[in-house]
């Protein structure tokens, strides 16, 4: 009923910068938050970021200023800016959104490494 494409992604250098974007199609195009989280190998999935339909966001203590959350939960985008990533970043990142149900991308992979 819904689905969210996430494009983006790859592998990048320490320092570098990457994007990732996120759309949702289907029933549902309007949500109360989008978010990106990420599951790295042999960790729990946790959130990195998130934007709400005000306008307000919130971002994990290990991405702050280096991370961008941007988008807009009631037109279905959301994107991240990583900037300064580092290979600690490396992880499969997962497009999330709520409106009264919780839906999930497929994820994409991105990885620092030098």
């Amino acid at each position: 009923q819904v689905q969210l494409m996430e494009t983006g992604g790859g592998s990048v250098q320490p320092g570098e910068s990457v994007t990732l974007s996120c759309t949702a199609s289907g029933k549902i195009t309007s949500f109360v938050v989008m978010a990106w989280y990420r599951r790295a190998p042999g960790s729990q999935r946790e959130l990195v970021a998130a934007i709400y339909a005000n306008g307000s966001t919130k971002y994990a203590d290990s991405v702050k200023g280096r991370f961008t959350i941007t988008g807009v939960p009631t037109q279905s985008t959301v994107n991240l800016q990583m900037d300064s990533v580092k290979p600690e970043d490396t992880a499969i990142y997962y497009c999330h959104a709520r409106s009264g149900w919780e839906f999930w991308g497929q994820g994409i992979q991105v990885t620092v490494s030098s």
